[in-house]
């Protein structure tokens, strides 16, 4: 991992020869993940020439860094994708084999495992959250007897962050209060659920809300169940109040940033998944509805972002890494007929999805101290699973074999335009269960429940629509050998196998028991 330490000594050298001051790698770069929800690749203009809105800021990131064009989430729904991101491990080693987490229940990332903000807190870094989290939280009580005076346990600040301000989950999941630490200054002591929404095929969540929990008889609403919240949620605040505590918070750090204290920021935005509900400043902008405006909200608020770093002298030294959870929700056909808005950026399916659609999504990576021949793309496979080996080979941080255990450091890729760079054999994972292994051009998806080994050439057929499984069998086989191994050894990587949190499960079909635990040792 030290060599990526030394090419960017090197890089640094030839930056100054060549006039710029170098970057000084004793002075660890602040590092910003900002993660939106729901957008598909083709939801940022610099990556979808035919978009029907502009996304300055977006491709601002793209033009002044790296856009990786086979950028992929490590599942495609949240709950899984977020886990890997933070961790570094596929999240089906866990129990949760399919599906999203609720806003209360324990947190998916066991105690002691090392994550994003952990290996950060050990170089040194201040850590922060801001945004949506939906891996768990541990709340006070239950839902018929809450004491909101108490902590909230099992949630960021115990996974290596030293300050949270965020949502439990997705809106829909509901006890939604602006949760600041451990507290809700107003905690949600009141109920409401989904409503209708003129402006898009969803919901919204916004007052008035109710006293009681039973069952609602407005006639707004379209789930008459009742979930907890706060007097003061609004759905279409979020956007606003996650940039202003993560400038807030920057703020804070700024001068300690400056003399040698950096900081990490994980924010985790809730656009444009549902609900679509843009401030009415946005309305009318671009040509693709309500969707299309609420991108363009997010877009700017990233662009307030980049301005307060630009503002606060922090811009060069702050590498941002720009990706989504998963491709986009169901509502991306309705929006290619009436639009001719392709959320998917022309790839097969969405959100759900073991196909590109579900889970190729934007990957932008900016860092103007770090980054030779800004403005480049790479067009192999990478992913999000892929952040926690990087950001250690950048600092020079040795993982233990217990840690990040599907993650492989693309650093070379941000400091070498002509890295040698190969990904080992990445994984994807459809909510129906059937899993993917893509090797270079290869993707081999597994059989479903209805469904044989598909196998595709990415290089010659981006849309997945020949199945060409029969032709190459030994492909197939090799392939299939290959996702039987990192499925089994509980890793992707080089070392010592690991254990995955459960033993054989159904979803395996292409394996039998007995192949899984051979293939384990």
């Amino acid at each position: 991992m030290k060599s990526a330490v030394v090419l960017f000594l090197l890089i640094s050298s030839v930056a100054g020869a060549a006039g710029k001051p170098p970057a000084d790698v004793f002075s660890k770069p602040n590092v910003i993940v900002i993660y939106t929800d729901d957008q598909g690749y083709g939801d940022v203009s610099a990556l979808n020439p035919e978009a029907k809105f502009q996304t300055p800021n977006m491709d601002r990131l793209a033009h002044e860094g790296i856009a990786f064009t086979q950028g992929h989430s490590s599942d495609s729904v949240c709950t899984p994708s977020r886990y890997g991101l933070l961790t570094g491990r596929y999240s089906w080693r866990t129990e949760l084999k399919t599906g999203v987490y609720n806003a209360e229940q324990p947190c998916m990332i066991a105690d002691g495992r090392m994550t994003l903000a952990n290996l950060f807190k050990e170089q040194g870094y201040h850590t922060a959250m801001v945004g949506k989290w939906h891996l768990g939280m541990d709340f006070p009580g239950t839902p018929d007897n809450r004491d909101w005076t108490q902590p909230v346990q099992d949630m960021p600040l115990d996974k290596g962050f030293d300050y949270f301000f965020g949502i439990p989950a997705s809106l829909n999941y509901g006890i939604l209060a602006w949760f600041e630490g451990r507290y809700a200054k107003v905690p949600p002591t009141m109920y409401s659920n989904k409503k209708k929404n003129p402006r898009h095929m969803d919901y919204r969540i916004m007052p008035p809300y109710e006293t009681q929990p039973g069952k609602s008889t407005d006639p707004t609403r379209t789930v008459k169940t009742n979930f907890e919240i706060a007097e003061d949620f609004i759905d279409n605040q979020c956007l606003t109040r996650f940039t202003d505590k993560a400038i807030e918070w920057m703020g804070t750090k700024a001068e300690e940033a400056k003399n040698g204290t950096p900081f990490f920021l994980y924010l985790p935005y809730t656009s444009p998944h549902y609900p679509v509900c843009p401030l009415p400043e946005f309305h009318g902008q671009g040509e693709a509805g309500a969707y299309g405006e609420f991108v363009i909200e997010t877009d700017y608020h990233i662009g307030r972002i980049l301005q307060y770093l630009e503002k606060s002298g922090l811009d060069e030294h702050t590498l941002i890494v720009f990706t989504s959870d998963n491709g986009p929700e169901r509502s991306w056909p309705g929006r290619l007929k009436k639009y001719g808005h392709d959320s998917r950026g022309a790839l097969k399916e969405g959100k759900r999805s073991v196909y590109e659609g579900g889970h190729r999504v934007p990957f932008l990576v900016r860092w103007p101290a770090g980054i030779p021949e800004a403005g480049r793309t790479w067009d192999q496979p990478v992913g999000q699973i892929d952040l926690l080996a990087t950001f250690a080979d950048l600092l020079g941080a040795e993982l233990p074999e217990t840690a990040g255990e599907d993650s492989q450091s693309f650093a070379s890729v941000l400091l070498d335009p002509k890295a040698d760079y190969d990904r080992l054999p990445i994984l994807n994972h459809g909510n129906d269960g059937r899993y993917a292994i893509t090797d270079g051009n290869w993707k081999l998806v597994t059989p479903g429940r209805d469904t044989g080994f598909e196998l595709y050439d990415l290089s010659a057929d981006r849309l997945e629509k020949k199945n060409v499984a029969e032709a190459h069998p030994e492909t197939v086989d090799r392939l299939t050998k290959r996702i039987t191994e990192i499925v089994a050894q509980g890793r992707t990587t080089s070392g010592a196998p690991q254990p995955n949190d459960t033993g054989y499960w159904e979803d395996l079909r292409w394996m039998t028991e007995e192949e899984y635990r051979s293939a384990a040792k």
